[in-house]
């Protein structure tokens, strides 16, 4: 039977060390890595091997991240992940407008990289064959051994892809009460009394005081088969495909889930840790590796949006912010 080709990551690290973390993060993912030590090679890598994946540090000697990254989009769809100490709201912004897919601060857990790779492979329909071995630790003394120790150890005796946690049981019908049976010559409890009938109601029978209810806000989004439309701005579901005032978007991938997401939740606030899962594609898990670098990630992903349809944030036509809690279309 002829052996499955494994599909090629680039690492884009200048520093031996993380270059080997997160090597044996993705050949455990089911990757063949190749290296780059700098800007010039990294691009000069992606163009020889077409990798499905690229690691990208920001701070390189001969070309820096960001400049890498625009390079690389101009001939390479590869899936791009920055990989850099650079933490602030403006570096994450600055990254996923040079063409970043994912962006993730120093120092990184080794499991949440692999996290987002295998999330990457499921939505690109990759699925590794078989993990391959890790090499041999060597000691370091530096957070890039602390990281790599604690994520071996956490590969013995697991299998090489996410487990998934089983969907709880539905809970058991309630019994319904047994009739009640009168007994002959047995005394009964005289029945409770029944307090007196609001006017214009039948006597005898109790009313239910009324509960004070608000009606959910209307959905503005119209939808028209696969294609949501809010005023000028519309995106189609199936394609990708946006546009606003019949001008055409260029949108990545992650800008496009993010606005699809909002589109179909209309009013209703979409969280920070919602937006990031659905930038997974894992928008009905409920619990996994969402920290503070995604959350501001998705403010970088609005951010882009906004500038790109031309939606001003103190007075927004299309996406809404709602302080300490997320995101929403705009009524």
């Amino acid at each position: 039977m002829p052996v499955r080709e494994l599909p090629t990551a680039v690492i884009a690290e200048d520093h031996a060390d993380t270059r080997a973390l997160i090597e044996l993060v993705l050949t455990q993912c089911g990757f063949r890595v190749v290296h780059a030590e700098d800007g010039p090679t990294a691009i000069a890598a992606v163009g020889e091997h077409a990798p499905l994946l690229t690691t990208l540090d920001v701070n390189m000697p001969g070309m820096d991240g960001f400049a890498v990254a625009k390079r690389l989009r101009e001939f390479s769809q590869t899936y791009l992940i920055m990989i850099t100490s650079l933490d602030s709201e403006i570096d994450v912004v600055r990254g996923l407008e040079a063409g970043a897919d994912d962006y993730l601060v120093k120092p990184f857990r080794p499991r949440e990289l692999r996290a987002r790779a295998d999330a990457m492979l499921r939505r690109t329909a990759f699925a590794a064959a078989n993990a391959v071995a890790a090499p041999t630790p060597v000691e370091e003394e530096s957070w890039v051994a602390t990281a790599r120790r604690e994520f071996e150890e956490s590969l013995v005796g697991s299998a090489p892809a996410l487990a998934v946690a089983p969907a709880p049981a539905p809970s058991p019908a309630p019994r319904p009460a047994p009739p009640s049976v009168t007994v002959p010559g047995r005394r009964m409890a005289p029945p409770a009394p029944v307090p007196p009938s609001a006017p214009g109601t039948a006597p005898g029978r109790r009313v239910a005081a009324p509960v004070a209810t608000s009606a959910p806000e209307a959905n503005p989004v119209l939808v028209q088969g696969d294609v949501f439309q809010l005023g000028e701005l519309t995106i189609d579901s199936r394609t990708g495909a946006a546009s606003v005032a019949g001008r055409g978007l260029t949108l990545t991938q992650p800008e496009t889930q993010v606005l699809l997401s909002l589109m179909r939740t209309g009013r209703r606030v979409r969280s920070k840790a919602d937006l990031v899962l659905a930038v997974r594609g894992q928008e009905f898990v409920t619990s996994h590796f969402v920290n503070e670098a995604d959350k501001k990630a998705v403010e970088g992903y609005v951010a882009s949006l906004r500038s790109k349809i031309g939606d001003d944030e103190s007075s927004p036509r299309y996406i809404e912010t709602v302080r300490g809690v997320g995101f929403r279309l705009a009524s």
